[in-house]
């Protein structure tokens, strides 16, 4: 067995897809010139969803050129894959995401730039010693509860038996025990929640629990999406195929930061980043979010580690929250295997806003300051201090380009359906 603690780095990008777009290559600009600048219609901060979607969009149909800059050595975002050098397994850098959405629009879109296969995620918890299906549906319940419930009608006389019922739903310990009880709410959400955001659930915002789904039958998938795929060569060569286009340019290792002053006046700037990060000099304090850590261990010819893809540790006896193991994505033939275990903390990368009444107060602040910029759109997760899924992420992008930048405001929003992807 070998271990490693974080394998990134340049030698780890895709073999067959070198990590940025074709005919493009890293580059820092320090010192670029503004008349080399503003040759740019757009400058996009950010390679991840947001800005590829935009980006394309502008590409496609006004005929802009882009500009992309950003600070990784890689495109994709949190969603880059890679092939493992040991063991030729594909597998994400940031986590495991799994694609779901009802809207079609998204699923219309993502196809038009590669190939995804069907894909029903399932995931497993470690719970009381037993492997029970997470999220909670009537097996779960039957497992950890001593129950004997045969059918969707007497899993909703349990649930409404014992749901709590609050007038005023204030945090999110309430928030799970109105959904799930306090039997469940103890041993599948509790400390698995203090694991991931090192705050119980009566610390946070009841929004963050509003998303935990639970099941009144024997379904076992994760999602009940319409559409749950995968793309068949990963994540990497999809945003590749996205980011296709004579008029998108893209330059990593690129800090915006050291780059803005030399962008032209009146250039079009399409922000993804942190919003705490792009008004930094005005002294506020820093938006709190939470990061993950991935340890790798790799076992040679070893078959599988674990009998699911995802298996949750939601207990306090292991400081993980997850073992991920990518062999089981996309059936992949390996004699070898790699687990990840995932661990929260707060520095790194910024994964999650920790959404309490302090960091959603503060939040109004840098929200004021960023409606005030000129010639800046703030677009994304990271720059609303918002979490999305991928689809929503996509979506997200769509609308706000047919609202901001082909003046379509009269057209109706889609609505979401809060389930994580990467959880």
């Amino acid at each position: 067995m070998e271990t490693k603690n974080d394998p990134r780095g340049d030698h780890h990008i895709r073999k067959g897809s070198p990590g940025t777009a074709p005919g493009t290559e890293p580059y820092i600009y320090q010192g670029k010139k503004e008349t080399e600048l503003s040759e740019y219609d757009v400058v996009l901060v950010g390679c991840g969803l947001s800005g590829a979607v935009i980006a394309r969009r502008f590409a496609d149909e006004q005929k802009k050129k882009c500009l992309i800059v950003e600070k990784r050595n890689h495109i994709g975002g949190n969603c880059y894959d890679y092939i493992d050098d040991d063991t030729g397994i594909l597998m994400n850098m940031y986590g495991a995401h799994l694609f779901h959405t009802n809207s079609k629009r998204v699923f219309d879109f993502i196809q038009k730039h590669g190939q995804w296969v069907r894909w029903e995620h399932q995931v497993v918890g470690l719970i009381d010693g037993q492997i029970c299906p997470i999220p909670p549906n009537i097996t779960t319940v039957n497992m950890l509860c001593k129950a004997q419930i045969k059918n969707v009608k007497e899993m909703d006389e349990w649930l409404a038996k014992n749901q709590v019922k609050y007038a005023e739903i204030k945090n999110g310990e309430e928030m799970a025990k109105s959904r799930v009880g306090p039997v469940l709410y103890e041993k599948i959400f509790k400390h698995y929640t203090y694991k991931q955001w090192k705050k119980y659930p009566q610390e946070l915002d009841k929004s963050v629990l509003a998303r935990i789904p639970c099941r009144n039958n024997f379904d076992t998938r994760y999602f009940g999406d319409k559409y749950q795929v995968l793309p068949k060569k990963g994540y990497t060569e999809f945003f590749a195929g996205l980011l296709d286009h004579p008029l998108i340019d893209i330059h990593l290792n690129t800090d915006f930061f050291k780059l803005k002053k030399n962008i032209p006046a009146g250039t079009l700037i399409i922000y993804t980043g942190p919003v705490d990060s792009y008004f930094a000099s005005q002294g506020y304090q820093s938006l709190e979010y939470r990061s993950i850590n991935f340890h790798i261990d790799r076992y040679k010819n070893f078959g599988f580690y674990q009998p699911n893809s995802v298996v949750n540790y939601p207990g306090k006896e292991v400081p993980f929250t997850r073992i991920v193991e990518y062999k089981h994505f996309l059936n992949q033939q390996c004699p070898h295997t790699v687990i990840v275990k995932e661990t929260t903390t707060d520095k790194g990368d910024p994964y999650y806003p920790v959404l309490n009444e302090r960091n959603m107060t503060l939040f109004k602040k840098y929200k004021k300051l960023s409606d005030a910029e000129k010639d800046v759109h703030f677009v994304g997760r990271l720059a609303n201090y918002k979490y999305f899924n991928m689809d929503q992420a996509i979506l997200n992008a769509l609308e706000y380009f047919d609202e901001h930048f082909e003046g379509k405001k009269s057209l109706k929003k889609e609505k979401y359906d809060f389930v994580s992807d990467s959880v």
